[in-house]
């Protein structure tokens, strides 16, 4: 599927999470399932967030791309964007995704990007615009995630900085 980049964070963002000893462009790479799929986050703030992930090899029987290939993309996108919110105190655990699916993508790469509908202290919503290569809309979700602190433990979760 194609070797994955690292997402771009602002510096200080980075250096608030070196702190900590957490590498966060490794931490933002998708996981093992977006490195699955495809998905390559390419921009990340709070304030937007996006990423590619390419129609091939995320295909159902019809040789369209797979609605939940648009949800996982989906997911990524918002959750990296309520990370980025919430900080390195709190961790962002998805509640509600709902897609709404308007055309059919075969080839190519399909464009998430993931706006703040809401940014409050214990959720965040994002709406993230699936696009085809020609700028069509794809696929319009809707991310609700949970922000709830970071306890003992959590950091076994993160990829430590790699020195």
């Amino acid at each position: 599927m194609g070797e994955q980049q690292s997402a771009k964070f602002p510096q200080e963002v980075i250096d608030e999470y070196a702190a900590l000893g957490v590498d966060l462009p490794a931490l933002f790479s998708a996981g093992h399932l977006g490195t699955r799929m495809g998905v390559n986050i390419v921009e990340a703030s709070a304030d937007r967030v996006v990423g590619t992930m390419p129609v091939e090899g995320n295909t159902q029987p019809y040789g369209l791309l797979h609605g939940g290939a648009s949800a996982v993309l989906a997911e990524t996108l918002g959750s990296v964007g309520a990370m980025l919110h919430g900080g390195s105190s709190k961790i962002a655990v998805g509640v509600d995704l709902n897609c709404t699916h308007h055309r059919g993508a075969r080839s190519g790469l399909v464009t998430g990007v993931a706006t703040p509908v809401h940014r409050g202290r214990s959720t965040t919503t994002y709406e993230i615009v699936i696009s085809d290569e020609q700028g069509r809309r794809v696929c319009t979700a809707r991310l609700t995630c949970l922000l709830r602190d970071v306890k003992a433990g959590d950091e076994a979760h993160a990829r430590p900085v790699q020195g």
